[in-house]
């Protein structure tokens, strides 16, 4: 007689169950917020169960999960990763409220499945941006705890003497916030401008404008052009490109 698990038997191992709306987005359908809208509009349906609760316990695994009763369930997709070379003007979201053009402009027509911006880069600033539907590389990447520096060169509207930046790779105190530096160094002066490289091992909202703000200093270009190994090169301002495996393993941080 075979047993049940009132007999002693065991049950089926379970994995891990996760909310509803994270392992749409985990399978790479749409990102969180939009699984969530989805759901609550009764657009979900798992195990042919109507689901109403974002949060509603599922199996990341086997869970059969269909969005407006298409016949194929939701499966996860292959990892997708990208590099753009982000032009200036456009903001880092998939939506703007207030209409403005978005980093998903450039993607248009690629026929790409749903990506999302690995971290951002504010509406003046410019340079690589990562996209991908992988959470948890791209979670990896934007932890402080990568230690993947971030290398921008800058363009401020004063000349800068060996002092100046010193006292500036010093970090300041803006608040509650130290805002520090890995690395600076001037690339190169002229009466009027100054390219600055600099390094940051951490990234907090317009870090870098903040901390040259605090020192009296405007900024007229950012760039970011490397992320840990992965360097902007050559590629064209508004265009992207896949990376490569070796790439994409290089940019991996494990716990």
């Amino acid at each position: 007689m075979s047993k049940t698990p009132e007999s002693g038997g065991r049950s089926p191992m379970r994995g891990p169950r996760y909310g509803l709306a994270r392992v749409l987005s985990k399978r790479g359908y749409c990102s969180r917020s939009e699984a969530e809208r989805l759901i609550v509009a009764g657009r979900v349906r798992v195990d042919g169960r109507l689901v109403r609760d974002p949060e509603a316990p599922t199996d990341p695994v086997r869970a059969l999960i269909r969005v407006d009763d298409a016949a194929a369930p939701v499966a996860a997709a292959s990892g997708v990763y990208l590099a753009l070379n982000k032009p200036r003007g456009l903001v880092t979201t998939a939506r703007d409220e207030r209409g403005r053009d978005t980093v998903f402009r450039c993607l248009e027509g690629a026929g790409l499945p749903y990506v999302a911006p690995v971290g951002r880069l504010d509406q003046a600033s410019e340079g690589l941006l990562l996209f991908t539907n992988d959470p948890g590389w791209a979670a990896g990447i934007t932890s402080p705890e990568s230690a993947l520096l971030k290398t921008y060169r800058v363009q401020v509207d004063a000349p800068i003497e060996a002092a100046r930046a010193a006292a500036i790779a010093e970090g300041v105190r803006d608040g509650d916030t130290f805002l520090g530096v890995h690395a600076l160094r001037i690339l190169r002066a002229n009466p009027r401008t100054t390219w600055l490289e600099i390094e940051l091992d951490e990234g907090r909202n317009r870090h870098i404008r903040r901390l040259l703000g605090a020192h009296g200093l405007g900024v007229l270009r950012l760039i970011r052009v490397a992320i840990g190994p992965l360097e902007l090169g050559a590629l064209p301002k508004g265009a992207w490109r896949p990376l490569a495996p070796g790439e994409v393993a290089a940019l991996r941080v494990r716990a």
